[in-house]
């Protein structure tokens, strides 16, 4: 997986130069809260699988070009509670188009199973990859807004297997026939 930090704007060029001309991206954010109204955007990731960006707006590194990826509607962008995602991003001015949103497609193939839908529990069930998710912890209220080596891996680790688990999701919501609820549910947040 290649990875950069883009916090020129050199770099914000070529992320988008090479995100713009994937399909689908998937796309996370790490934030102060659970709270769009009160919190803030610490990072937005973005991953084709292969190619990783993070975008560490708590060093006051702005979204730039790449506010066209989110808005752009032929790139699926890919969430995982992306409900949490949105609302945060439309609290800080952005607006996003075409979202896919691998949690509500975990929970409609799974309704019933009692499996929960967490990103580490489905990672693991559809590819056997364990996320440590310890360095969480670290975003609160009183971190010092630099990202080191371990937080940009935790970050990126969010967004880079999303690609390939939307694929595997839509395969597996073809192939039982809910699609159509995947619709129905993801209707819902979009708004």
């Amino acid at each position: 997986m290649k990875i950069l930090v883009a916090r020129r704007a050199d770099e914000i060029r070529i992320a988008y130069e090479k995100l713009s001309a994937s399909p689908v991206l998937g796309c996370d954010t790490e934030t102060s809260s659970l709270s769009a109204r009160g919190g803030r955007i610490f990072s937005v990731q973005f991953s084709d699988g292969d190619f990783s960006v993070l975008i560490p707006t708590s060093e006051g590194v702005a979204l730039g070009q790449l506010t066209a990826i989110l808005e752009n509607p032929d790139i699926t962008k890919i969430f995982h509670n992306a409900r949490f995602d949105l609302e945060f991003l439309r609290e800080s001015g952005y607006q996003v188009s075409n979202v896919f949103d691998t949690m509500i497609a975990e929970k409609v193939l799974t309704k019933g199973a009692g499996q929960s839908a967490s990103l580490a529990e489905t990672l693991y069930r559809y590819f056997a990859i364990d996320l440590d998710k310890s360095q969480r912890a670290k975003f609160n209220r009183n971190w010092n807004g630099v990202w080191t080596q371990d937080l940009v891996d935790y970050a990126l680790s969010d967004v880079v297997y999303l690609p390939e688990l939307k694929k595997q999701q839509e395969l597996w919501l073809e192939k039982l026939n809910l699609k159509s609820v995947y619709e129905n549910q993801i209707a819902k947040i979009i708004i």
